[in-house]
């Protein structure tokens, strides 16, 4: 059994530092690398690619709105050629300083409002995974696990994406499916013996437990940890050794998907 295990990184801007990726990045097996819209600047993504080259940890494009004042999390009217465009634009970006450092970018996932815009809305996941095609069809495609994901996947998979379904342990998921909005209490899940508990369930057992109790059944192949959140290190590396402990081989996405 195996399972990835991914953590948004390079979200710092200038001056503006965010994020432990010094030290959660010694836990996980994929980044997802801001690429300047909604976080991160060039120097940050440089700084990133080189931290995960380092610690042996594979290379994602982390791609979001334009919009640094709101980290991407506001929903955002923009035009379908508009959404292709922007993720044209950071991939090829975070492709440019990965090659100057030796690496392969390996997946795409999908940053904040732009993600969850898509869980809803074909045409955006459409536009979203053929701007991935068009710049590189050996990149995987994130989508979220579960019902909710299962358009995100089918039209990855009809364009000739691999895809790989993502969990979230530290978030709190709708009966639906979907995840608890952060501005509802108890979206964000803090204590790391609960969170390494649904990381477990999530990859042995194949389900989640909703916010009012209902049991979700999907299969995830990577599970996302946040590393803004108090408590992260502890939180990400109580994951890792649960999964471990319990025979759970954690390996980047490009090594099974």
């Amino acid at each position: 059994m195996k399972i990835d295990i991914n953590c948004d990184m390079g979200e710092s801007f200038g001056a503006y530092k965010l994020g432990l990726d010094e030290e959660v990045i010694k836990y996980i097996t994929s980044a997802n690398i801001a690429c300047g819209y909604h976080a991160g600047d060039p120097l940050v993504m440089e700084q990133t690619i080189s931290l995960a080259k380092n610690h042996g940890v594979s290379v994602g494009a982390h791609p979001g709105f334009p919009d640094l004042m709101g980290f991407g999390r506001r929903n955002i009217d923009a035009t379908l050629p508009e959404i292709r465009g922007y993720v044209i634009y950071q991939i090829g970006a975070l492709q440019a300083f990965a090659k100057a450092q030796g690496l392969k970018v390996e997946h795409v996932k999908p940053h904040g409002a732009l993600y969850l815009m898509a869980v809803e809305d074909e045409k955006i996941s459409e536009s979203i995974v053929e701007a991935i095609a068009s710049v590189d069809k050996d990149l995987i495609f994130v989508a979220l696990a579960g019902s909710k994901g299962e358009m995100m996947t089918k039209i990855g998979e009809r364009i000739g994406l691999r895809v790989a379904y993502e969990a979230f342990p530290d978030r709190a998921y709708t009966p639906e499916g979907t995840l608890v909005s952060r501005r509802q209490p108890g979206a964000v899940i803090k204590d790391p013996d609960v969170v390494a508990q649904r990381a477990l369930m999530m990859a042995k057992e194949g389900k989640v437990v909703a916010i009012d109790g209902t049991e979700i059944p999907f299969r995830p192949e990577t599970l996302c940890v946040h590393g803004d959140t108090p408590g992260a290190v502890n939180l990400v590396k109580r994951i890792q050794k649960t999964l471990t402990e319990a025979g759970v081989e954690v390996v980047s996405l490009s090594k099974f998907v």
